[in-house]
């Protein structure tokens, strides 16, 4: 990430998830009263007089009754391995466990400067108890992240760590890519092989991702910020509250992504959930590609030339409204595929960010106005006198019409297909604005 970074370390339910969202000023980790909660490593940037630093949030050290403990702690200790400094997190109310000890032992092994903040100090009476964790032998930070007292302290001695080269690098510069999809259809290892490193935890079990985990990368010397996201259910499946703040963050992701990624399990074929999630991607005005993945666990006969032309016919049916979208047979095991995502990615953001000359614009819907003009309305003749693109991310295009309100959807639909047909614009969705001619 090329910045200064700051593990959040203890054990679980200690609110780490919440310290981190003080730190980052942003509601970026799922904070709930339940052991186990965050799982995968999330990533956040805080700046603090004029020096900025990235935080990295665990699931902690311990044993929990989440079944995925093994792989949470496996994570954890990636993000030590990795960070610069150790913010080790104790909960004042709970007071030194045998297990805090232990983990700081372990801590100590990496030979890696460490800060002791006490969290959940929420009064006068309970920063006095912090008093205690001195026995540990090192400086305490008492602190609230559900108030925010003790955080100028702590920041204060945080940044005395970062050196004064640290410079902020914002996200507009980087390509947000979301990898999205239903449950189990392979979204954490499609990350972990852009990698190529255990990036986020993968299970057989739906569900194992909770968090939208972001994840700096590079792509052709492009910066690009690549988000997996919790699996989408359908609303009716949603019942746990866990999993419905997954499901929104999973939905915000796409929102703010400038590519997304729609995975599909190619065993499975199109469902009726894949086709909302393409929706929701259209309606939100993003670049897509479809990513057909575990293509390798597909039997010889369901590979044969006639079914995978018959397979990809029956694809682009269901998804016949995003025709658009580039088509890619992928397998997050063997890295088939992975390479031309990452290609088509840089591509259709290109596309998505192209401007059409207003010459040339209108030149191509004279030409189109002479072979098939608008169906009259009201019994009038109607005509499109002028267009223009007013923006770009999606591409958006006003159309100067006689008799706006009677530009059918499908002569719409023809329009759409035209200036595809004339630029190039694959992979992402069109806006067409018909307006009152003055």
């Amino acid at each position: 990430m090329n910045k200064f970074l700051v593990a959040l370390v203890g054990r679980p339910n200690v609110g780490k998830s919440a310290i981190f969202n003080r730190l980052t000023g942003k509601r970026t980790a799922i904070v709930e009263d339940t052991p186990g909660v965050t799982r995968d490593r999330i990533y956040g940037s805080c700046t603090w007089q004029g020096k900025t630093f990235s935080v990295i949030d665990t699931g902690g050290l311990g044993s929990t009754d989440d079944k995925f403990g093994t792989l949470i702690r496996e994570q954890t200790e990636l993000a030590i391995q990795e960070a610069e400094l150790i913010l080790f997190v104790l909960d004042v109310r709970e007071g030194i466990l045998p297990y805090d000890e232990e983990i700081l032992q372990q801590l100590y092994k990496g030979n890696k400067p460490l800060l002791l903040t006490v969290n959940k100090a929420d009064n006068q009476k309970l920063a006095q108890q912090a008093d205690s964790f001195y026995s540990l032998g090192r400086q305490v930070f008492p602190i609230s992240a559900e108030h925010g007292l003790g955080f100028g302290d702590l920041l204060d001695e945080i940044t005395n760590f970062v050196p004064d080269t640290e410079t902020e690098q914002t996200d507009e510069r980087q390509l947000k890519i979301a990898i999205v999809g239903r449950p189990n259809v392979g979204k954490s290892s499609m990350l972990n092989c852009f990698l190529g490193e255990k990036r986020a935890l993968v299970s057989e079990q739906p569900g194992t991702t909770r968090d939208s985990v972001d994840t700096p990368y590079t792509i052709q010397g492009r910066p690009a910020l690549l988000i997996d996201t919790a699996g989408i259910r359908r609303k009716g499946k949603v019942s746990q509250v866990l999993e419905k703040y997954s499901v929104i963050k999973a939905l915000q992701s796409i929102e703010r992504a400038d590519v997304c990624l729609l995975v599909i399990d190619a065993a499975e074929g199109v469902t009726e959930q894949d086709t909302n999630l393409a929706g929701y991607i259209q309606e939100a005005g993003k670049c897509c590609i479809v990513l057909l993945n575990k293509w390798d666990l597909l039997s010889s006969e369901q590979l044969a030339d006639k079914a995978v032309s018959d397979f990809l016919f029956m694809v682009r049916e269901k998804l016949k409204f995003m025709g658009y979208a580039p088509l890619v047979l992928t397998s997050a095991h063997t890295g088939k595929g992975m390479r031309k995502v990452q290609e088509l990615s840089l591509k259709v953001w290109a596309n998505a960010s192209e401007r059409v000359s207003t010459a040339k614009l209108n030149q191509l819907f004279k030409t189109i106005m002479a072979k098939h003009p608008p169906p009259g309305h009201s019994g009038r003749e109607n005509k499109i006198y002028y267009a223009t693109q007013t923006g770009t991310r999606p591409p958006t295009f006003a159309l100067f019409v006689s008799q706006p309100e009677g530009l059918h959807f499908s002569y719409l639909r023809y329009l759409n297909n035209q200036l595809r047909e004339a630029f190039d614009f694959r992979g992402t969705p069109i806006n067409l604005l018909p307006r009152q001619s003055k």
